[in-house]
């Protein structure tokens, strides 16, 4: 992967710090560190990250709340969020999601696995946006590609970078039912073990935030953007 992408990695371990720190490095990123979420904020702001690595348990101020100011910062919107956890409890990944996470990566560390996960979330990050209408317009919905913004009725809808990916993906072929296997392929890669119930989860708040009739479910296959 290029240098260019510019990684913030967040851990109150220094030990955690010092390895992922210097197998990006060492794969050609551009690294910084913070051991709290305070100063994860501060650094953010002028470091510009592509891509933030976010431990959860952390002093000063936890994972969950730092992942959710930062997704206030208008300059930070585009930043993938990857939270780092040891924890794997259903209601960790819900409050990670709903903050505005957009992946997992457990602990223990596994410098390969590490590397292969963030250079398949940023591969992603580029490269298909001249393959992609610019714009989607349905009813009363307006999904901005260009802008990663999504409007209902003229009102913008604040969604997470996966939640507007997937949203994107169902909209760009209304009517067509997109497996599980197609969703997590386009949205995750094919070389990302995404954990349990992510699919379900960012269904889930997309109904929340754009009515329960736009997703349809077609039991036993997948999703589809539609009405019954």
């Amino acid at each position: 992967m290029s240098s260019k992408y510019k990684i913030l990695a967040v851990d109150d371990e220094p030990d955690i710090l010092e390895i992922i720190a210097y197998n990006l490095k060492k794969e050609g990123y551009d690294v910084n560190t913070a051991g709290n979420g305070v100063d994860a904020i501060k650094i953010a702001k002028e470091f510009k990250p592509d891509l933030i690595i976010l431990d959860i348990m952390m002093p000063k101020m936890d994972g969950i709340e730092t992942c959710r100011q930062i997704r206030e910062i208008d300059k930070l919107k585009d930043t993938f969020i990857v939270f780092l956890t040891a924890r794997n409890e259903e209601f960790v990944e819900v409050m990670g999601f709903n903050a505005g996470a957009d992946d997992y990566i457990a602990k223990p560390i596994k410098p390969r696995a590490l590397i292969s996960r963030i250079n398949a979330i940023l591969r992603r990050s580029g490269g298909k946006e001249d393959q992609v209408q610019p714009k989607i317009e349905i009813d009363d919905l307006i999904i901005d590609r260009e802008t990663y913004v999504v409007y209902q009725n003229g009102k913008q809808i604040s969604l997470a970078k996966k939640e507007f990916e997937l949203l994107y993906l169902l909209a760009s072929k209304p009517g067509k039912v997109f497996s599980r296997d197609m969703i997590l392929e386009q949205i995750w890669g094919n070389d990302v073990v995404v954990i349990n119930r992510t699919i379900d989860v960012h269904i889930r708040k997309l109904r929340e935030k754009v009515g329960e009739d736009y997703i349809v479910t077609v039991k036993g296959v997948g999703y589809k953007f539609g009405t019954e």
